[in-house]
C-alpha cells in the first residue's frame, strides 16, 4: 500500500468519524432517540418473545428426539402426574429461572442444535449409545448449581421432614449435614438411569 493510499484511508475513516460525530441536517435529535427506542423496544420484545417460545415443554419435545426418548419416560414419573396435579415440565429442570444464568444455559443448548443438524442422536440407537455421555454431562451442570432447578421448588427449608417416611427423613438429615445437593442421590428421578453406569455415577 502506497503513502498516498494510506492517506486516503485514513481520511475516509476519519472523514465517516466526522459525519457520524455531526448533527443530522434531515432529522432532530429527538426524532432520532424516538427511533432508537422504538427500535430497541422492537428489538428487545422480539429477543424476549423468541426466548420464552423455547422455554416451553411444547418446543422442548418439538424434535422426535426427545419426543421419543426421554419425554416418554418423564410422563411415567411423578413429576408429570401426581395427586395434586403440579407438573414440573422440561424447563422447569434443564432452564435456570434468572436472566444471567438462564443466558449462560442458552448458550450452552447451542451444542445441542448442532448436534440435532448433524443428527448425533437422530436414531434410537444413537440416543442409547450416548445417553451416559448426555446425562454425565447433565449431572455435573446441576450439581456444580447445587440443584437450583430443583430448589425452584424442593428444599429443605420448607420440608416437613415429620411427615416423610423414616427412610427419606433419615437421608435427607444426612443430606443437610453433609452439604449435598438433590442430584447426588435422585438421578433418575424423571428420566431412565442410562447403562454403564459405574459406582462414581452413583455416588
Amino acid at each position: 500500500m502506497t503513502d498516498r493510499d494510506s492517506n486516503a484511508k485514513q481520511e475516509h475513516s476519519g472523514g465517516l468519524l466526522a459525519r457520524l460525530r455531526r448533527p443530522s441536517v434531515k432529522y432532530s435529535l429527538g426524532g432520532l432517540l424516538a427511533a432508537g427506542i422504538v427500535i430497541g423496544v422492537l428489538g428487545w420484545g422480539g429477543f424476549n418473545t423468541v426466548l420464552e417460545a423455547t422455554n416451553t415443554e411444547k418446543f422442548c419435545i418439538s424434535c422426535h428426539e426427545m419426543e421419543d426418548n426421554v419425554y416418554q419416560e418423564y410422563k411415567e414419573t411423578i413429576h408429570y402426574t401426581n395427586r395434586t396435579g403440579v407438573r414440573a415440565t422440561c424447563p422447569d429442570c434443564h432452564v435456570p429461572k434468572d436472566w444471567t444464568h438462564k443466558m449462560i444455559r442458552k448458550i450452552q443448548a447451542s451444542k445441542e442444535v448442532w448436534g440435532k443438524l448433524v443428527g448425533t442422536i437422530d436414531t434410537r440407537e444413537k440416543f442409547q449409545a450416548k445417553r451416559l455421555e448426555l446425562a454425565r454431562n447433565e449431572w455435573k451442570r446441576m450439581k456444580a448449581s447445587d440443584s437450583r432447578e430443583c430448589r425452584n421448588c424442593h428444599g429443605f427449608d420448607s420440608m416437613n421432614t415429620e411427615s416423610q417416611k423414616q427412610r427419606a427423613r433419615k437421608q435427607h438429615e444426612m443430606a443437610r449435614e453433609d452439604n449435598m445437593t438433590c442430584i447426588d442421590c435422585h438421578k433418575g428421578i424423571a428420566h431412565h438411569k442410562p447403562e454403564g453406569m459405574t459406582e462414581a455415577d452413583e455416588e
